[in-house]
This record gives structure tokens, C-alpha cells and sequence, in this order.
């Protein structure tokens, strides 16, 4: 009988690449990362966070940049036995799945020279660890906020989004979407998918009925239906990166 695999042998939680849909757009509030990701020499011991609330493009920066950079993506929730070093990006690193994968991920790629882009909701400082090395190796991470994304950023999603799936959509009716769509990247995506799918089975265009019957559950606000000790943090700021600042994203 074959041994079982040893933990260095466990499958990575890798990402499919083709699980990526748009771009991110440049907008003020994700200047701080675009300026911190654009030079990657900036980063302390190689090592970067972004940081912002659901729906601010965490995600898509980190995809975009894993893709230039050559990372490989790992999530999170799936994070699990001894890591191996290597550039990475690792998506929802604020839920490993496990504590000591995290912490075994930040020291091999230390130990590398290999570059390690991490994405949560909150600074790493604050995210919710019980491991006291693994603590102090999150305050020691280079952090970038997002902030809520504006209105031209989410038009320029919702647009994206259309022109992707050739769906046309009057402007009329995606000013209506905007106004009563919940203020999230991810939502926009559903209600792209979502219209498509009953104007291709209803045989006619995007009007305000079919979207109030389409989204059902999503409209007026209503996202639910969608997945989802601070102070002596590193906290980037817009000037914070060195001179050579390389080519923004």
C-alpha cells in the first residue's frame, strides 16, 4: 500500500485562472493599491496586503496583479498543511484554513526572495489569528486600503460587465440598475448573468420589467443572495512607495 502523503504533498488550493471575469478600472479609491502593486521592489521583506469591505475590487487587483506578476493563486478557506515557497497571491487570507499553512506560507516565501500578495477585509494586524509568531508576522505586513468604489468605477462594472456578454442595455435602464443595485462589484456581475439569461430565454431586450423580475432579491438593496488590536499596523499610504514607482495598473 502506497504511504500517505506527507503534508508537503498536499494539493494547493489553487484558482483556476479562467474564474477571472473583468479587469479592475483605475479609480480613486484604489489609487493606494494600484500605486503600491505598480512597484512591487516597494514592498517590505517582499510581502503585501490589501485590505477594504466586500465589493471594494480586492479581488480583481489581486487577480490583475497575480497575472502580471506571475503568482500563482491560493485561497484562503482552502489553505492547509506546509506551503510551499513560491510568488503568490493569496486570496481571503484573513479565513485560512488553517493558521499554521499561513503562517509556514509567509515564512517560505521570506525565505524565498518570493513575493506574497495577501487580500482581507481588514488590515492583517486585525485579522483574527491566535498564533503569536503569526501575529507578529502580520504586523509586520505592508498593507493597502480599498475604499467603497465610486459611481463612475461601478457604471464602468456594469457596462464592462454587458458589453462582455454583448448584451445591450439602454443607458436609461443601466442608470436604473445603478440606482437600486447594492454598491458591490459582485453583485453587478449576478445581475449581468442574471439579465442575460432571461433575455436569451425571453427573445427580447433589457427593459425595467424584465430586470424587476430577473433580479428578484437583488433590486432595492437587497444582496443577500450574493456569496460572499490595531495601531501598530504597517498601514501604506499614496507616497509611501520608493521613487521607482514602475507602471501603475
Amino acid at each position: 500500500m502506497a504511504p500517505f502523503p506527507s503534508a508537503r504533498q498536499l494539493p494547493l488550493p489553487l484558482i483556476p485562472r479562467a474564474e477571472i471575469e473583468i479587469d479592475p478600472v483605475p479609480d480613486s479609491s484604489n489609487a493606494v493599491a494600484r500605486t503600491w502593486l505598480g512597484d512591487p521592489t516597494s514592498w517590505p521583506a517582499g510581502r503585501l496586503a490589501l485590505h477594504g469591505p466586500e465589493g471594494s475590487g480586492k479581488s480583481a487587483l489581486l487577480a490583475q496583479a497575480s497575472r502580471r506578476l506571475g503568482l500563482r493563486r491560493l485561497s484562503g478557506p482552502l489553505l492547509r498543511g506546509v506551503p510551499e515557497g513560491a510568488p503568490t497571491a493569496l486570496d481571503d487570507a484573513d479565513c485560512a484554513a488553517e493558521e499554521p499553512a499561513l503562517f509556514h506560507l509567509i515564512n517560505a516565501c521570506a525565505a524565498g526572495g518570493h513575493l506574497l500578495l495577501m487580500a482581507g477585509r481588514e488590515p492583517p494586524s486585525r485579522w483574527p489569528v491566535a498564533l503569536p509568531d503569526l501575529a507578529s508576522r502580520l504586523r509586520a505586513t505592508a498593507s493597502a486600503a480599498l475604499g467603497q468604489p465610486t459611481d463612475a468605477l461601478l457604471r464602468t462594472l456594469l457596462a464592462r460587465h454587458f458589453e462582455r456578454r454583448q448584451l445591450r442595455v439602454e443607458p436609461a435602464v443601466q442608470d436604473w440598475l445603478l440606482a437600486r443595485l447594492p454598491r458591490e462589484a459582485a453583485v453587478l456581475a449576478e445581475a449581468a448573468a442574471r439579465l442575460d439569461r432571461a433575455a436569451l430565454a425571453g427573445g427580447g431586450g433589457v427593459t425595467r420589467a424584465l430586470a424587476r423580475s430577473a433580479l428578484a432579491g437583488l433590486l432595492d438593496g437587497s444582496g443577500d443572495e450574493i456569496g460572499d488590536g490595531s495601531g501598530d499596523d504597517f498601514v501604506a499610504t499614496p507616497d509611501a512607495p520608493s521613487a521607482s514607482m514602475g507602471t501603475l495598473l
